[in-house]
């Protein structure tokens, strides 16, 4: 068996923002009734970090949950920790109507850092990012240009992306491009 590799194998773009591929994440799709305490105990008690409301998330290093949508979470987990996770998901719901997948192989995950990430992302998404708007803990399922994406800010300087491994190389492309030294607008300056 092979070993696993990310999408773009940790590359790295330094323009006006730095535009990183995270390499190896793991994610859960974890869909539900959200609102009972059999998928809410699970959800917290793989990750450690509290549940989200509507069109938020929480995150403590590599761990987190994601609003996905009513019945829907996103579990991130280190990698090397998913296979542990699911099992423990299925163990903790055992007997209730829920699903739990694997996605991390599927999806690939970016970070934009520096003072200008919210014109990066604003070039790129039809998101209100200014700062009264879209705050740290705040998630949003979007287009990033042609592609579907999720977006949260970790930090008042910071942007994480998930997308698509089939269209990573697209996600960066598209990063680097609006990352340009020389094309900041200064919208949010």
């Amino acid at each position: 068996m092979s070993d696993a590799v990310s999408a773009l194998n940790g590359a790295t773009y330094n323009g006006f923002v730095t535009v990183t591929e995270l390499g190896l994440r793991g994610m859960i799709t974890l869909r539900g009734d959200l609102s009972s305490a059999g998928v809410k105990n699970a959800a917290i008690g793989v990750t450690g970090v509290d549940m989200p409301g509507q069109r938020q998330v929480h995150t403590v290093k590599e761990s987190g949950l994601a609003w996905m949508s009513p019945d829907e979470l996103l579990v991130m987990t280190p990698y090397a920790e998913v296979g542990d996770k699911l099992a423990q998901i299925d163990k903790l719901l055992k007997g209730k109507h829920y699903l739990a997948v694997n996605v991390s192989d599927a999806r690939a995950m970016f970070r934009i850092e520096g003072a200008g990430v919210r014109e990066v992302m604003a070039k790129l998404c039809p998101v209100d990012m200014a700062p009264d708007a879209f705050t740290p803990g705040v998630f949003r399922r979007t287009r990033m240009a042609q592609i579907p994406a999720a977006i949260w800010m970790p930090s008042d300087d910071a942007v994480q992306i998930i997308c698509f491994r089939s269209v990573a190389d697209y996600a960066f492309g598209l990063l680097k491009d609006a990352a340009e030294p020389g094309s900041e607008v200064g919208l949010f300056a």
